[in-house]
């Protein structure tokens, strides 16, 4: 399929060639829901711990003899039931959050993301993203782009995926709010959800051809 390319004033200068099976998928919500849920826990930090009667200080000792003291039998002052003893049942720092993620079916989701963005005209292909190393260029940029296809400037919510040689582009939109670059071959379902709007490097078309190949 052919896609058009976009100059930096936002018309239309070209067109490029374009894999169907990257931007040319049906839409598969169950699918695309599947991997984020399997990316955020994939990167979920397990931070909470209650430590257990083994783990908390003391209680090596058993409180009182076994008989003749008219108190209940006790082995350790740590048991759950008393006062700054472990906790039972609590949450461990072992559990497992992961989750497994055929490569396909991830791949796959990116691409029904992708092609579901380009259907809507979330989308546009860019003859270059090379914008620089001041972020005010950036804006502006991205500012009167926007404006000039209809949109809001102002408010963007953005994606931008440079050429994998295009590294100043980061420096460069890193301090703009809703905006974020990311590598070609770095491409997520959790960022291609949370931006709206995607500016793509008509360079980073033949590199995300051959990388997330497994959909082949």
């Amino acid at each position: 399929m052919k896609l058009d390319v976009y100059n930096k004033t936002g018309e239309v200068v070209g067109n490029v060639e374009a894999p169907d099976r990257v931007f040319n998928r049906k839409w598969n919500s169950d699918l695309v829901n599947q991997a984020l849920r399997a990316q955020e826990n994939n990167s979920r930090q397990n931070l909470a711990h209650a430590k257990t009667r083994s783990e908390v200080s003391g209680g090596g000792r058993k409180p009182w003899r076994q008989k003749h003291t008219g108190r209940s039998r006790q082995g350790s002052s740590r048991s759950p039931i008393w006062v700054h003893g472990g906790v039972a049942h609590g949450p461990t720092k072992e559990k497992d959050y992961s989750v497994k993620l055929n490569k396909k079916m991830r791949q796959a989701a990116i691409f029904s993301l992708l092609s579901k963005k380009l259907a809507d005209g979330e989308l546009k292909v860019i003859d270059s993203l090379d914008l620089g190393e001041k972020t005010k260029l950036a804006h502006s940029f991205l500012t009167s782009f926007f404006n000039k296809i209809g949109r809001d400037g102002k408010k963007v919510s953005v994606l931008l995926i440079p050429n994998s040689e295009n590294r100043v582009i980061y420096r460069a939109a890193r301090n703009i709010p809703s905006v974020k670059s990311l590598d070609p071959i770095s491409i997520n379902v959790y960022d291609l959800l949370r931006y709206r709007d995607v500016l793509l490097d008509k360079e980073s078309i033949s590199v995300i051809s051959k990388h997330y190949n497994a959909g082949k």
